[in-house]
């Protein structure tokens, strides 16, 4: 009897070592899930940084390549004065997240939040052979932050240029009222998304352009800030794709919350 009892104290022993150590493994995981956290906002941050001072540095080098042309060089130091802008308002943004300051969404013209993204790029998508069209309602606003769904369609924009790189082709940018919610659609006809790739394109990291693009591989950050900056605002981000024929990338964003 006394062996039976000094067993069940032992078991009892060991069942009470074992549950601590599952809390401290659930601690360190937790632990570890907040660091990996800060490190993909983190790497998100890069990725959008990147994708304003790559069209600033290449203004600045042709302007210094073309002094004798004024009214070029003119061009180029007020596009590079923009994009200044709207890398400074995308880190005071991060800055206000890291203080813990809660951004506020206001009322924004739709049309001219991607008509400035546009005037914001460096290259101009015809020289690629990709026609643009924007259908947009000039009186249509949505009710949001700025800098994170202008950066959202700005990756949208990006990603179907080079999805149309190699052969050229239409991007269509277009929104519509739907009454209590704005519907934005960023549709190309470039080589679209593969089924095996369609359950992982907004996973954090996953890129198909390091293959593709050996020279300008995509981080993979992009889909997911993207899904992400939507999510923030209550909304929800959607695609359909034909392989080898088209992508169309959906936002559905509140009107008032």
């Amino acid at each position: 009897m006394t062996r039976i009892i000094e067993k069940r104290h032992a078991l009892h022993r060991n069942l009470q070592l074992h549950k601590q150590q599952n809390n401290n493994l659930k601690l360190q995981i937790s632990q570890l899930q907040a660091l990996a956290n800060i490190g993909v906002n983190t790497a998100m941050i890069a990725h959008e940084i990147n994708n304003l001072l790559t069209p600033l540095s290449n203004y600045a080098d042709l302007a210094l390549l073309h002094l004798d042309d004024m009214e070029l060089t003119k061009k180029a130091l007020k596009k590079t004065s923009r994009n200044c802008q709207r890398a400074s308002k995308v880190m005071q943004s991060i800055l206000a997240v890291a203080n813990g300051e809660t951004e506020k969404k206001q009322v924004v013209n739709l049309a001219e939040l991607v008509d400035e993204i546009f005037s914001c790029l460096c290259r101009d998508f015809s020289k690629d052979n990709i026609a643009v069209k924007i259908e947009i309602p000039n009186d249509l606003t949505i009710f949001a932050v700025p800098v994170p769904i202008q950066q959202v369609l700005m990756n949208l924009i990006l990603n179907s240029r080079d999805a149309m790189m190699a052969n050229g082709g239409i991007l269509t940018v277009k929104a519509i009222d739907n009454g209590n919610s704005v519907e934005i659609e960023v549709a190309d006809t470039g080589k679209g998304i593969s089924a095996v790739n369609m359950g992982k394109i907004f996973l954090p990291f996953f890129t198909t352009k390091k293959d593709a693009e050996k020279t300008s591989g995509g981080s993979g950050l992009g889909l997911a800030f993207c899904k992400k900056a939507v999510q923030q605002h209550n909304g929800t981000i959607s695609f359909r794709s034909d392989p080898g024929k088209a992508t169309v990338f959906k936002i559905i964003l509140p009107k008032l919350q």
